[in-house]
């Protein structure tokens, strides 16, 4: 079911000194940050060449990231996000096996414009799962 890793995730307290010190000291491709209201974050995605660390910064109080961050003042890795091609049938397979799909259950468009779903971290020992649908 799943694809290739789109990307990893780690939650950052200061963006611009994460982006930096990812630009300057590991000399990588590091994007624009993008503020993702609907999640609550500002992410950058560093390219890697073959997959990409999305930096996520809180977006206001409210934020999951903010939380994660509260726990976890330094930060950390949050999530792992997989390809997969219907979102919909991913769904509805891993619901059927036991799986929890967080949030209504309703696919939100995530940073790249393609449809994401997040699984429980309790169903895959301890890791929160991003599920994003890509084209063919």
């Amino acid at each position: 079911m799943i694809g290739r890793l789109n990307h990893i995730a780690i939650a950052v307290p200061d963006l611009a000194a994460a982006s930096a010190k990812y630009r300057d000291l590991l000399g990588a491709k590091v994007g624009q940050p993008q503020a993702l209201p609907e999640h609550g974050v500002t992410v950058v995605f560093v390219d890697t060449g073959n997959t990409k660390v999305e930096l996520l910064e809180p977006l206001g109080e409210a934020s999951p990231i903010a939380a994660f961050l509260a726990k976890n003042p330094a930060g950390g890795m949050h999530h792992i996000c997989f390809e997969v091609p219907d979102i919909a049938a991913a769904a509805a397979t891993l619901t059927q096996g036991g799986a929890r799909v967080l949030g209504d259950g309703t696919p939100k468009t995530g940073a790249h414009g393609n449809p994401v779903l997040f699984l429980h971290p309790k169903d895959f020992d301890g890791t929160l799962i991003e599920l994003e649908q890509v084209p063919a």
